[in-house]
């Protein structure tokens, strides 16, 4: 596992729709690997990538780093589960802001309220960059996909 950014498969990023996210959006490329993440601002809605509920763990620790650069401290990927069964991952900053979303969203549980995965401390990393690519970089990046 990449001590930068939480995953061991260095070019999985982005998920989907990689040629027009690497085009268009800001990345954060991680100082040890080099993988990209989406780490775009919606400046319609004020949200990231890493705002959004996953599909699984695995795909919410593919944006976990995003988050904890943003706010220079471990976030939780925490289990919320729906009243229809299903069950998603979100990425919080910590257990106030977990309890603030479920009290915002009545349908929503959290059995545990204890992260299902988090770092033990945040650490800046060396080369680490925040920034869009160029279209020698995309390209490079692509082919070794």
């Amino acid at each position: 596992m990449c001590t930068g950014c939480y995953v061991d498969k260095n070019r999985i990023t982005p998920l989907l729709n990689p040629l027009d996210c690497l085009e268009n959006h800001t990345q954060y490329i991680c100082g040890s690997c080099g993988r990209c993440i989406c780490i775009e601002h919606d400046p319609k809605r004020g949200l990231q990538r890493w705002n959004f509920p996953f599909k699984s763990l695995e795909i919410a620790k593919l944006y976990l780093r995003t988050a904890d650069y943003i706010i220079k401290k471990p976030c939780g990927i925490y289990e919320i589960k729906s009243t229809n069964g299903r069950i998603s991952y979100k990425i919080f900053t910590d257990r106030s802001d977990l309890q603030l979303y479920l009290k915002k969203n009545k349908g929503k549980t959290c059995n545990k309220m204890e992260p299902v995965f988090i770092v033990k401390e945040y650490k800046e990393y060396t080369g680490t960059q925040v920034r869009k690519l160029t279209s020698d970089e995309i390209k490079k990046y692509m082919s070794e996909r």
